[in-house]
């Protein structure tokens, strides 16, 4: 699902940047260049990084999408 709809930013690619290692929101705005724009996004992007010591993707995920 887009997750940054001014920057085309999915939640794969959210994960994917959390898996290799950003730890903040600061990480996930310069290497992906979410939550640059309007903000709406800020919040769901950071919810990517909650949670993200677990070793179970899907089950973050499904967590985002029942609060979106």
């Amino acid at each position: 699902m887009f997750v940054c709809i001014c920057n085309a930013i999915t939640d794969r690619q959210i994960q994917e940047t959390v898996a290799a290692g950003a730890s903040s929101l600061s990480d996930l705005q310069a290497q992906l260049g979410v939550a640059t724009c309007c903000g709406c996004c800020s919040e769901l992007a950071s919810s990517f990084l909650i949670g993200s010591n677990t070793s179970s993707t899907s089950t973050m995920t499904a967590g985002i999408n029942v609060q979106s």
